[in-house]
């Protein structure tokens, strides 16, 4: 049985046709609001602390520890939700502080999280994260509390189903809008929205294609870690379709090695990477001017703004004839206001502010 979630989301989330964009690249363009859910200023990490925080509430435990980037939205999500269920909120990042408190980290600050950054030291991240993780822990459980430890964007099986959920919901929307021809893309960095949206979009029998475009770069790891996520979010669901097939396919992951996957193999798109995890990009930032200059919609320059760069990429390139593309806006507004970010933005755009006499 599929495991139970709170409800603190207004959902469906609304989807949109874009009808400047649709006539620029000459195909049907939607975009899915994940944006717009209704906590802590929105985003796709919501979806699965839905479904996370009724393990953390059914378990009794007082206190969340999450990690990501300095500039991390799911600490920000995380802080916001926890601040709603009376839990205390801890988030832990490897990297460099940017010397204010800004973007993201402001509002974690606000909601009332605490914020442990850690200076790379050279060595594994994941090592480094595992070692601040658990020294953290143990800190914290020896003044009493009981601490839950939420995986970074929330991508474990229990938080991708919040995107098998929102994978149910775009097929409704496609339905409901008549959509032709329907292609979904969004963007893959800590996986679990992918694997919750393929669990959903290319498992069960009612199939629409899927395109992941990399945020980050994607390895041979990604690839076993993805094929884990999906299949046991899919063990969560109770799906119990038959595999597609168990021949052996060819990785996304450019390293020229080949993988089993019982399923169609994930189309992930590791060649549009426009720099590493949030790298500050002319082609990503020119993508987040373009779509709040026709659309009046903002993207952010780490997850939404690279996936749209690469979404014109894959137009300029012909790839998206005769489809109806559906992009799915995972929100990161905050990521505007990163000062790496917002200096290069500053340079370019400062020449539109007139100081009239």
């Amino acid at each position: 049985m599929k495991p139970e979630k709170l409800t603190f989301l207004t959902l469906p989330t609304p989807i949109l046709y874009l009808p400047s964009v649709s006539q620029d690249l000459g195909v049907d363009f939607y975009i899915k609001r994940d944006d717009m859910t209704d906590i802590g200023g929105g985003g796709n990490k919501l979806r699965k602390l839905e479904y996370i925080m009724k393990e953390v509430k059914d378990g009794g435990y007082t206190r969340v520890i999450t990690t990501g980037g300095v500039q991390t939205n799911h600490g920000r999500l995380t802080a916001a939700v926890s601040s709603i269920l009376g839990l205390k909120c801890s988030v832990i990042s490897i990297g460099e502080y940017p010397g204010e408190l800004t973007g993201n980290m402001l509002l974690s600050r606000i909601l009332g999280a605490e914020i442990i950054i850690k200076k790379d030291d050279g060595r594994n991240q994941d090592t480094q994260y595992e070692e601040l993780i658990f020294t953290m822990k143990q800190k914290y459980e020896k003044e009493g509390e009981r601490v839950y430890v939420i995986p970074m964007g929330g991508s474990s099986p229990v938080g991708a189903l919040g995107y098998f959920d929102c994978g149910e919901e775009i097929k409704k929307d496609i339905e409901n809008n008549s959509i032709e021809n329907p292609h979904v893309f969004c963007a893959v960095g800590s996986l679990g929205t992918f694997a919750g949206l393929y669990s959903s979009l290319q498992v069960r029998t009612e199939k629409v294609p899927l395109s992941g475009i990399a945020i980050m770069k994607y390895s041979e790891k990604s690839e076993k870690k993805l094929e884990n996520l999906i299949e046991n979010t899919l063990n969560l669901t109770g799906e119990t379709e038959s595999p597609e097939t168990n021949e052996t396919n060819e990785t996304n992951a450019g390293n020229g090695k080949k993988v089993k996957f019982p399923y169609t193999v994930p189309d992930i798109r590791t060649e549009l990477l426009f720099g590493n995890y949030n790298e500050e990009s002319p082609e990503v930032r020119n993508a987040v001017y373009y779509m709040a200059r026709k659309e009046g919609i903002f993207l952010d320059p780490c997850y939404t703004g690279k996936l749209f760069a690469g979404i014109l990429k894959m137009a300029e390139n012909g790839e998206l004839q005769g489809k109806s593309v559906i992009m799915v806006h995972t929100g990161g507004l905050p990521g505007l206001y990163t000062p790496h970010h917002r200096r290069e933005m500053e340079k370019e755009l400062s020449s539109g502010i007139v100081l009239a006499d």
